[in-house]
């Protein structure tokens, strides 16, 4: 990708800039009900409930992971109660970044206005933002949308609401199933990957790879 100048760097919060601990907690839990052997299925099942749960209409972050977790443990057949399943809600506000993120953050800061797109609640989110280390001119979840991310309406709320074009943002996440495939559909051409193992490489989308957040500021020219 040639340099580009973009009017707002627009950026997925949780996994993206900062650390998602779902699967950390979710092997914790389950440490005494799931082997060790198949734990990483079990994670990924329960990774892909979360994905499932916001393909429908919109309903509060905190059903779609009580549910997912929930879908996940009756698919394996093990008990969980109404409690664990809401720890990871609950847990959510704590997260603070990846180490890589509140330095490359800031130098991009300084150039140009940042934005976050989150697949969160109003009540979650600014604890998240809190602990990045940059200013953000906008902060858009859900919740306002009505809508979570693959979904496209996400997308367009986001654009209608700084209201620019997809050419006028440059889009950067660590994962390619819930924002920059739907993103490239959206017409959104510069995309930044950030590659922190979620998901594996898929150039065909047409982006920009980085291994973490202190590899944007090159990509913007600083």
């Amino acid at each position: 990708m040639s340099i580009f100048r973009p009017k707002f760097i627009t950026f997925d919060c949780y996994g993206t800039l900062t650390r998602f601990r779902m699967s950390d907690m979710a092997r914790e839990m389950f440490a005494d009900r799931v082997s060790a052997e198949d734990m990483p299925f079990f994670l990924r099942q329960f990774a892909a409930y979360r994905l499932d749960e916001v393909l429908d209409q919109w309903k509060p972050y905190e059903e779609v992971l009580k549910n997912a977790i929930k879908r996940t443990c009756a698919r394996w057949n093990i008990a969980v109660s109404d409690e664990e399943a809401g720890k990871y809600y609950q847990a959510v506000p704590s997260w603070g970044p990846h180490a890589d993120v509140p330095e490359g953050l800031a130098r991009v800061a300084k150039e140009f206005p940042l934005v976050i797109f989150s697949n969160a609640a109003d009540e979650q989110i600014q604890h998240n933002v809190d602990k990045l280390g940059a200013p953000f001119h906008k902060v858009f979840t859900a919740q306002q949308a009505q809508a979570y991310k693959p979904r496209l309406k996400a997308f367009e709320y986001m654009l209608d609401n700084l209201n620019c074009n997809p050419e006028d943002v440059l889009h950067v996440s660590s994962s390619l199933r819930y924002d920059l495939m739907p993103a490239s559909d959206m017409g959104i051409k510069n995309k930044v990957y950030v590659a922190r193992g979620h998901e594996p490489s898929t150039p065909y989308y047409g982006y920009t790879e980085i291994t973490d957040i202190g590899g944007l500021p090159g990509v913007v020219g600083l």
